[in-house]
């Protein structure tokens, strides 16, 4: 069992490790991993109800899977990659106003390496637990990460739908601007039928006037 306490120790200290996109807007609390993981799993498991066809637990266990590997990899925003981050802070408002952009072969190298690094850390993250269980949770992080199925895709999108709703908490509770960027990317990557019903309830609710 001390293998499991261990394992559980550590994830536990994911509620240590701030969320990058709250650390880049300049938020003076920003939500953790933990946090993250936890209203994700949420999300998914209650707007997955409103779905057909969709298995429930195999939602849970990738939801709340999904970033695990960040307690050794951290957690990277989209503005982390090639450089495009100014190390002058005064010009980042205009940067996050606009999703960052990237070539197929950009984003392809970047996918690639991001899951060398993450699996990396899931790997040392699971290294004491039994072995069934090291490759059942490797599995649903492979599962999250490529895309494999209607499960991982949902939950996927429900990620982003987390980041956008906390954007939109910042906007209210600490009054830091919610960048256009929030919007663009999730209206990019979302196309579930149910969750953009639920995007489009965020604007109406949190009063966002033309939401890109």
């Amino acid at each position: 069992m001390k293998n499991f306490v261990n394992f559980f120790e550590s994830v536990g200290k994911l509620r240590k490790v701030s969320r990058r996109g709250s650390v880049l807007i300049g938020s003076k609390q920003p939500v953790t991993v933990t946090d993250h993981l936890f209203r994700t799993a949420i999300m998914s498991w209650v707007l997955g109800k409103e779905k057909k066809n969709l298995d429930l637990k195999k939602i849970l266990e990738i939801a709340l899977i999904h970033d695990l590997c960040e307690l050794y990899a951290g957690d990277k925003s989209p503005y982390d990659y090639n450089s495009i981050l100014p190390k002058d802070k005064k010009q980042w408002p205009e940067l996050f106003d606009k999703w960052p952009r990237y070539s197929l072969k950009e984003k392809k190298k970047i996918a690639l390496e991001k899951r060398r690094v993450e699996g990396k850390a899931l790997d040392k993250l699971t290294q004491g637990l039994p072995s069934k269980i090291r490759k059942d949770i490797r599995n649903s992080w492979l599962e999250y990460d490529k895309n494999l199925t209607k499960e991982a895709k949902f939950v996927k999108q429900v990620n982003r739908l987390e980041a956008l709703l906390q954007a939109l908490e910042y906007g209210k509770e600490e009054k830091i601007r919610v960048y256009n960027s929030w919007w663009v990317g999730s209206r990019e990557k979302i196309d579930d039928p149910v969750l953009i019903k639920f995007m489009n309830s965020l604007a109406k609710e949190f009063s966002v006037k033309n939401s890109v």
